[in-house]
């Protein structure tokens, strides 16, 4: 653990705790990309089948990978019951076999270990780098976004980048490193620049998201 770690739990919580207040205080799921969420459950629930074979990790990362799938699991069922009227279907178009089939080819090629385990948590690194971009797609199309939506965007925008500092620091401070989590740390955070431009230099200064025509 390290004060990057730290920083990135803490941020990768208060996106979804943002996201679910913006549920539960508007009544609506609008601007939220259902196909984004279903690619997180994916990411989580093939990254933490640990949780089911393995006990020896610690309290606190148990409590955070159950957290984040029941949370998931959560907003999923929100979205699908209860607020489903709000939903706009029409604005969430990203086809994702062009997410899951690419993803699954690099975890075939690039696992360390050719085990059902060590696929399926690589196969979670490079989906979860991209799972991002029916939400980022979903944004395009409609060209704004409410605040609290972007709020829960820029935090989790700065889950990924703290994560990636986390390992840029265990490289040179514990000589460990896993060019693959590099590598898909690089791209997620790479996918939020232009997001991050408009959220740095236009909403934290009171102002609308909107998309430039």
């Amino acid at each position: 653990m390290n004060i990057f770690r730290l920083l990135g739990d803490l941020m990768h919580l208060a996106s979804i705790i943002i996201l679910l207040l913006k549920i539960q205080t508007s009544n609506s799921v609008s601007g939220i990309s259902f196909k984004s969420q279903v690619l997180y459950l994916v990411v989580f629930a093939t990254r933490y089948l640990d949780l089911f074979t393995s006990f020896t990790y610690s309290i606190y990362n148990s409590i955070m990978k159950i957290f984040f799938l029941a949370t998931s699991s959560y907003i999923l069922y929100l979205m699908r019951t209860k607020f489903f009227a709000t939903y706009t279907a029409s604005k969430d178009t990203f086809r994702l076999e062009y997410l899951i089939g690419p993803s699954a080819v690099c975890a075939l090629l690039f696992t360390t270990e050719y085990s059902v385990m060590e696929i399926l948590w690589t196969f979670s690194l490079f989906l979860e780098s991209v799972a991002i971009l029916p939400q980022l797609y979903m944004l395009s199309t409609t060209g704004e976004a409410e605040t609290i939506t972007t709020h829960y965007l820029g935090a989790l925008g700065a889950y990924r980048a703290f994560y990636l500092l986390n390992w840029i620091y265990r490289y040179y401070y514990e000589g460990y490193i896993l060019h693959i989590v590099i590598l898909t740390g690089v791209v997620q955070t790479g996918l939020y620049l232009d997001f991050f431009y408009i959220y740095f230099t236009k909403v934290l200064r009171g102002q609308k998201f909107k998309l430039p025509v």
